[in-house]
């Protein structure tokens, strides 16, 4: 005898709030877009991108006090808005992090492991400074200046912040608004690995650097957040950066928002969306490496990637005993010349995972250096914790049905 079909569930009209012109929220849209088809059936009520907060037709949360809807996910800037979202009559989902504190549930990049995953970054690379420069009085850059920082304190390695005042004057010119950065700047000491809150701001680094004459790489590493491809593809070098997880972003905050809708208790803590990694450009395309013997290593396994090498080759080249180039490698890397070369290895295979043709797994292996898929998969979720196929279906946003 068949089930009866159970009748369609009810159509969810959900409003979606954000900010114009942030370069991720095509991502995080998508990422709703996609929770709604797969679990539920939800119209979406959003402002056309061309308009701004001033516009009679933008859509801001005071405006839902009287829109017969079911729901909202927004990205809430200030205490005011956060308190006009806790006394809508429908659930909001918060997926900003200008708070320190969301009065709603909230679902957002977890802003911590940013900071820390680029500071990792760095340390990777050999860098004996490090540097962070971000925006006073915003909870999210607070959070990445803090995992940074503990980061380098972990690894003994010295860190230097800026937390710039947001500009209160809109008549001051260019030259004010940056000269607490140069000042900065200026007292830094090369070499040194410096993150900024987000893309915009390192691709500002990068200018004044090359104003006051430091070398970009070489001198002053910079990195930025959000892999803005208008920002990062453009700047002079290109921007390495951080990408968030947009997409799984706004697929977890629609969650949020359709488990408070279907009248079930919040989470108990905030969702937090790690990272996706680190994009890696032309502005961290170094390695600070002092010692000799070490960064003659570094340099031989680059151009050798490619080839089965191992790391009995490498002290041949050296012409040292593999014990002392251990030790080097530890007092000055913080790991074994076997773990580095994997990272290199494991580097190198997410370019090629991330790339829009699907190359097979044994020829990422065998451009890898490394003997085959079976290997790949090994060494590859040892490092990232994933396999090499659940890394690119991540990148494709394949999320099973």
């Amino acid at each position: 005898m068949k089930r009866k079909r159970s009748p369609p569930s009810k159509t969810r009209h959900v409003a979606l709030l954000y900010p114009v012109a942030v370069p991720w929220m095509a991502q995080f849209t998508r990422g709703v877009t996609d929770y709604a088809e797969r679990h539920g059936r939800w119209t979406l009520l959003t402002s056309p991108p061309t308009l701004s907060g001033a516009d009679e037709l933008a859509l801001n949360v005071y405006s839902l006090r009287d829109w017969q809807g079911d729901g909202a996910i927004a990205a809430l800037g200030s205490r005011a808005e956060a308190r006009a979202a806790a006394a809508l009559p429908i659930p909001v989902v918060n997926f900003g992090g200008a708070l320190p504190k969301s009065t709603v549930p909230r679902a957002m990049t977890d802003h911590y492991a940013v900071g820390r995953l680029a500071a990792e970054h760095f340390l990777e690379r050999g860098f004996p400074r490090l540097a962070y420069y971000g925006i006073q009085g915003v909870a999210y850059s607070a959070l990445r200046a803090q995992g940074f920082r503990h980061a380098a304190e972990k690894a003994g390695v010295a860190c230097d912040v800026l937390q710039a005042a947001r500009v209160r004057h809109p008549r001051a010119s260019w030259r004010e608004r940056v000269h607490p950065l140069e000042q900065w700047l200026r007292r830094l000491v090369p070499p040194v690995g410096l993150m900024a809150v987000h893309d915009y701001r390192a691709r500002v680094v990068i200018d004044e650097c090359r104003l006051l004459g430091l070398r970009v790489p070489d001198d002053v590493a910079v990195l930025g957040v959000d892999n803005d491809p208008g920002v990062c593809e453009f700047a002079q070098p290109t921007l390495t950066s951080i990408a968030r997880h947009a997409w799984r972003n706004g697929y977890e905050a629609a969650a949020v928002l359709d488990a408070l809708m279907a009248g079930r208790a919040p989470p108990h803590a905030e969702v937090l969306i790690a990272p996706e990694g680190v994009v890696r450009r032309q502005s961290t395309d170094t390695v600070v490496i002092e010692q000799p013997d070490v960064a003659a290593a570094v340099r031989y396994m680059r151009e050798h990637l490619h080839e089965p090498l191992g790391i009995t080759q490498v002290v041949e080249q050296l012409a040292i005993s593999r014990r002392r180039l251990e030790q080097r490698f530890r007092r000055t890397l913080r790991c074994t010349p076997h773990d580095y070369l994997c990272r290199l290895r494991v580097e190198r295979a997410k370019e090629l995972l991330s790339r829009p043709e699907r190359i097979k797994l044994h020829h990422v292996a065998s451009e890898c250096g490394l003997a085959g898929a079976a290997r790949l998969r090994m060494v590859f979720q040892r490092f990232t914790g994933q396999t090499p196929m659940a890394f690119r279906r991540e990148k494709r946003r394949d999320v099973p049905r």
